[in-house]
């Protein structure tokens, strides 16, 4: 069955399309903070406990009770209070305590005096500037409420976020499985790593990095090689990935030459539902389901596939993996080094390496070439140059849009 036409699909509309087929993973896990890092939240995460847990010292200093300051006044040291040793002594009226940061603080203690504001004396200490109630203390729940949440269901658990979590005494976590994610690539001229290559042949480079960039996003690889350009290989191989995978990925044989059969074998064994797209690189994505799992088919040329990967199907499979924020990558404004050569008619991602003007101005320029085939542009770059469909070539000091690598690029 089709559900494409012929016309090229502009950007967004392919986006929708595609978005409007997932149904994002349900089954969860638990797991320790240690295992966590890269996963999902599968619910939310309330605080089982107030943070700060109790009145604390923001600072090293002295705890005073407001009604004993007299400025200027020597006032005796009636001992000391450390971190984790509350103090048990007496205090008596008019004096001070020796207070260390994150120590608690005493119950009649409204003010902290950090150790820049007095003076010693034989005798003790004398406060020499204005304080107020409240000051230099940490109120316990002033961060974080008990059963307050914490973080949401969708959550993508980085660094901050788990160390958050433990800074609450929390040790497991449920988390979404991972997506299973098959991949292969087509085509007679592949050849594997790790062997010189025969005359005619090339390194199967789009399979390495679609690895790469999957593990990066935390899904689980199913590799199933390179299958040569033949129709019934190509079909054992589609079906092996749809009976394992929640997700196909192919890469070469979506275009139209004799040997592209991709397009074919989907319409047998499956739905299209896009296929080409008003965007360079990568007109010839292709997009559908087979019986279980969703497919996507990346152009061959190794700059093509990673595009149409990082602007297409990585929101897709973060969607289907159940995270719920910063899906799409952010676009600010910068002035154009460079002239950039474009035609009108396809939305365009140029890789641009980002610099600061002497105005304090962002500016981008061209990484070079930016055919198909020069997949050093992510090496030399750290952004994308995206420009409008109807834009034609842009002139040093015009304004473009910009995307910052995320991750699967940056070091």
């Amino acid at each position: 069955m089709k559900y494409f036409n012929s016309k090229l699909l502009s950007f967004k509309e392919a986006q929708q399309k595609m978005q409007e087929q997932l149904i994002p993973v349900s089954d969860y896990l638990e797991l320790s903070l240690f295992q966590a890092l890269g996963r999902i939240t599968a619910q939310p995460i309330f605080s089982p406990s107030n943070k700060p847990s109790f009145d604390n010292s923001a600072m090293d200093g002295y705890a005073v009770r407001m009604n004993d300051i007299t400025i200027n006044r020597v006032m005796p040291i009636a001992g000391t209070i450390f971190a984790g040793i509350p103090f048990t002594g007496k205090w008596p009226n008019g004096s001070v305590l020796r207070i260390m940061t994150g120590a608690k603080i005493p119950t009649t203690c409204n003010v902290v005096v950090m150790q820049e504001h007095i003076e010693h004396c034989n005798n003790g200490i004398v406060i020499t500037q204005p304080v107020y109630v409240g000051q230099n203390i940490r109120r316990m729940g002033e961060e974080i409420k008990i059963n307050s949440k914490v973080l949401s269901s969708g959550t993508r658990l980085g660094i901050a976020e788990l160390s958050l979590l433990a800074s609450l005494g929390i040790k497991k976590i449920h988390v979404l499985r991972k997506l299973r994610v098959a991949i292969l690539s087509i085509g007679n001229e592949l050849q594997t790593l790790g062997k010189s290559l025969l005359e005619g042949k090339i390194y199967d480079i789009n399979r390495f990095t679609l690895m790469f960039m999957l593990n990066q996003l935390g899904c689980e690889v199913i590799d199933l090689g390179i299958v040569e350009d033949n129709m019934q290989d190509l079909c054992e191989a589609f079906n092996t990935g749809n009976s394992v995978a929640d997700v196909v990925i192919t890469s070469g044989g979506v275009s139209v030459g004799e040997m592209d059969f991709t397009k074919k074998i989907l319409e047998n064994l499956g739905t299209i539902i896009l296929w080409k797209l008003a965007i360079k690189p990568g007109k010839p994505f292709l997009f559908g389901q087979l019986k279980n799992s969703l497919f996507c088919g990346l152009p061959g040329n190794t700059v093509s596939a990673t595009v149409t990967f990082y602007h297409l199907v990585q929101p897709m499979l973060l969607r289907l993996m159940g995270q719920t924020d910063r899906i799409y990558p952010l676009r600010q404004k910068a002035r154009a080094i460079d002239f950039l050569k474009k035609s009108p008619g396809r939305l365009e991602f140029q890789r641009g390496i980002l610099s600061c003007a002497k105005d304090g101005v962002l500016e981008v320029s061209s990484t070079g070439l930016q055919d198909s085939h020069i997949f050093s542009s992510f090496v030399i770059g750290d952004c994308f140059i995206v420009l409008e469909c109807e834009r034609g070539n842009v002139y040093p000091g015009e304004w473009v849009e910009i995307e910052y690598f995320n991750n699967l690029f940056r070091r």
